[in-house]
């Protein structure tokens, strides 16, 4: 992990970025998101980035309220971090601390070393889905692509 400027941008790819899913509870999204991710590269495993990820949501909900989750987790064998967003056709409850169902999520999967780069992914992401007007334009969204565009857009 040379590169000290990570950003959104630079870990997101369109394929990575969908629109409208559906998912009928938290444990389904979680299981989309390892989907997603292993059919992407098929060199993760499913099973484990599935798993990592409900461990870390054991130790607390990553419902940052609002309609938000930011579900990440560490991945043993992982060179880069790989980020994927979504949509929810229907907001679900994900034990939110604002007990508010989720309908927009971001998900985070780290190489196991990368603890300051992770941090300072989850501090990006914080701020940008801070600004209401920004998730109403998320949310607005109807095609992946326009959502993959608003979401790395420099100006937010």
């Amino acid at each position: 992990m040379s590169d000290t400027s990570l950003t959104i941008d630079n870990i997101l790819a369109p394929e990575l970025t969908l629109c409208r899913v559906q998912a009928s509870s938290k444990k389904r999204v979680l299981e989309f998101i390892a989907e997603q991710i292993n059919q992407h590269d098929g060199s993760l495993s499913e099973t484990q980035i599935f798993n990592n990820l409900v461990a870390r949501e054991r130790l607390g909900s990553t419902g940052i309220g609002q309609g938000i989750a930011i579900p990440h987790c560490r991945l043993e064998g992982l060179d880069h971090v790989v980020g994927v967003l979504m949509t929810l056709e229907e907001s679900i409850e994900f034990d939110a601390i604002d007990n508010q169902p989720v309908d927009l999520v971001f998900a985070l999967v780290v190489p196991k070393e990368a603890t300051s780069e992770h941090l300072e992914l989850l501090s990006q992401l914080a701020e940008k889905f801070n600004e209401r007007a920004f998730c109403d334009r998320l949310r607005q969204s109807d095609d992946a692509k326009t959502l993959y565009e608003r979401m790395t857009a420099a100006n937010g």
